[in-house]
């Protein structure tokens, strides 16, 4: 293993300028000073002078006898012509000094300059490695992170919550420890696996078991890690990297964020960039075309934007598999939860069962992040043990943000948000098929929130009616429902709970085709499939004006429907509601029994939450 102190050329460049300095600076310093030649002369005429020593412009003359001033040596400037005539009369062996200032000129030229360049040299590659070049030498390098064996330290026992793709991925590792068994029958194993999912799914950490379950060498690379300002340089580390890859073989090339790299080409893109990168894809195509699968190399890779990746990637021979990564459901949530909790100190009562029903939505790496809150909260209270109460806690902390003790409200304003968060509560349990109410609050928390519900989903669900959905609306309307229904005015605080009603009642005219005047049309792009960013699809549908009118009326009956719905029912349990908001604004925080408890005579009147059509 090599020293990593080890010095390199700019060490020794430096170094070797801070000797001259010292040498010059010794020398300036030790440099006798020269005399008046009459001095020079007075000191041969009264015979202290020993020897004398010529060259081109100085004379020097060494003393029988240190001086007054402790000088053993006089220097005066060469006298021309009669020099030698001067020194005969005097009885004093002279000689001349040839000195060699060749070497001296040079060194002061060239030094100066290698010290400048070694410096700046050193400087750059520096700079190059923090920047991740490398230097130039090693520019067109992979930068791929080998993992030889089982470093990966991940085997499918870590590995939870995601069992069909698991299963697809185990055959990888069967052909890996035994290729002649799989192609005794003429079989050839997938040159590529695209693994496909949300963000936080654990398509990395599947990658490193399937490394780490087959014990071969796993070459690590990112996408971005291609591409580089430099023309040609992507190509050359795609091609550095698959040229390591089969002097290894059998081996598993992986590629993190394929998008960064197999964007479609011919779309959008910065200039010069967006060339080095097609140049990067082509010779990505390239190399997978040209290795035989028979030799054991495998190219695993993972992407959460499969829609924008060029269709020569995807075909039959390059990556001829696409595993779904997606997210769990509550059984994969709770095997997750059992290898996350297997690092904590966990109470013998906890029901994982509960949390996982409480975490619907939740991805592998937000579970895990559940479970690390979970522990820090218990830590703070000095518990022995990590209980139920300290999941709840983290998950209120990551849903709803953190708890602003400092945000300090008016009585006005905590009376409003009591009255709100009330009536959303109420009316999730007044309408069939919503899920129950976990808790209500009055605790400010994260950036806006005044208040919060949290609702507990019994079961996973893929599928909603037009119905389900126009209860999710009332159910958002109940705070502005509640607001008006008790004082008359409306406030600032639905804001949040508005956008999302009309983005619901949006999809359900434009994607859904939910509108029988309308007709089964959908009138909006479809959406990018693992990203939930609404702002993607914005800039309005591409239909006639008139048509547009249509989608704008009936998506403001829906919403309006709903919110009539929700009114009626606070008003026709008034009283509950007033004993509800009374309760949670003395208590600030009601459970899930409290609720039960102070619900007890709850009407849930059956009306129609539509709306008139269109």
């Amino acid at each position: 293993m090599e020293r990593k102190n080890q010095w390199n050329l700019g060490y020794w460049l430096f170094a070797l300028l801070s000797l001259v300095m010292l040498q010059s600076y010794w020398q300036t310093a030790t440099q006798v000073e020269p005399v008046p030649y009459s001095e020079f002369e007075k000191a041969l005429a009264q015979g202290r002078v020993a020897e004398v020593l010529v060259s081109d412009r100085l004379i020097t003359g060494k003393l029988k006898a240190p001086d007054a001033r402790g000088k053993t040596t006089l220097v005066a400037t060469r006298v021309e012509p009669d020099l030698a005539e001067r020194l005969s009369k005097y009885n004093v062996p002279y000689a001349r000094v040839v000195e060699n200032t060749w070497l001296r000129d040079i060194l002061s030229w060239v030094l100066p300059a290698l010290a400048f360049f070694g410096v700046w040299f050193f400087l750059f590659r520096r700079f190059a490695e923090k920047q991740g070049a490398g230097g130039f030498l090693n520019i067109g390098k992979s930068r791929a992170k080998v993992y030889v064996e089982k470093n990966t330290g991940v085997s499918f026992a870590d590995v939870a919550g995601v069992d069909e793709a698991k299963a697809e991925l185990v055959e990888i590792v069967e052909f890996l420890k035994n290729p002649q068994d799989y192609g005794r029958l003429g079989a050839h194993i997938p040159k590529g696996v695209l693994l496909v999912g949300p963000p936080g799914t654990g398509k990395t950490l599947l990658a490193k078991a399937v490394a780490g379950e087959a014990g071969v060498p796993f070459f690590s690379i990112s996408g971005s890690e291609f591409v580089e300002m430099f023309v040609g340089v992507g190509a050359a580390r795609v091609r550095d990297l698959f040229e390591q890859a089969r002097a290894h073989a059998p081996a598993i090339i992986f590629i993190d964020e394929l998008d960064a790299l197999g964007r479609a080409r011919g779309v959008g893109g910065p200039v010069g960039g967006h060339d080095e990168r097609e140049q990067t894809l082509n010779q990505l195509l390239t190399e997978m075309d040209g290795f035989d699968s028979s030799v054991g190399l495998i190219i695993l890779a993972a992407t959460n934007r499969p829609e924008i990746l060029d269709p020569a990637l995807l075909r039959a021979g390059r990556f001829d598999r696409q595993v779904l990564v997606d997210r769990p459901d509550k059984k994969g949530r709770l095997d997750i939860l059992k290898v996350h909790v297997r690092k904590i100190k966990l109470a013998a009562d906890v029901d994982l069962e509960q949390v996982a029903a409480l975490t619907t939505g939740f991805s592998g790496a937000d579970l895990a992040n559940l479970v690390n809150e979970a522990a820090l909260a218990a830590t703070r209270r000095k518990a022995q043990a990590v209980e139920l109460q300290d999941f709840t806690a983290a998950i209120e902390r990551i849903v709803a943000g953190l708890e602003k003790k400092s945000r300090v409200l008016n009585p006005k304003e905590r009376e409003t948000v009591a009255y709100h968060e009330m009536g959303h509560a109420l009316v999730a349990l007044s309408l069939p098929g919503t899920d129950p109410v976990h808790k209500v609050s009055i605790i400010p928390r994260g950036i806006g929130a005044l208040g919060y519900t949290l609702q507990r989903p019994t079961e996973d669900r893929f599928l909603m009616t037009r119905a389900d959905l126009e209860h999710k609306i009332a159910v958002l309307l109940g705070g502005r429902a509640a607001e008006k229904l008790v004082f008359g005015e409306l406030s600032t605080g639905a804001a949040d709970d508005l956008a999302r009603a009309t983005d619901i009642a949006r999809d359900m005219i434009t994607r859904f085709g939910m509108d029988e005047d309308l007709g089964y049309i959908a009138f909006e792009a479809q959406r990018p499939r693992f990203l939930d960013v609404p702002e993607l699809a914005a800039g309005g549908c591409r239909v006639a004006e008139s048509t547009q009118a249509r989608i704008d009326a009936a998506i403001r009956a829906i919403v309006m429907g709903a919110f009539e719905h929700a009114f009626r029912i606070l008003q026709t349990n008034r009283e509950v509601l007033e004993r509800c908001a009374r309760e949670l604004l003395a208590r600030e925080t009601l459970d899930e029994q409290d609720i039960q408890r102070l619900t007890v005579d709850l009407a849930r009147p059956s009306v129609s939450t539509s709306g008139p059509q269109a």
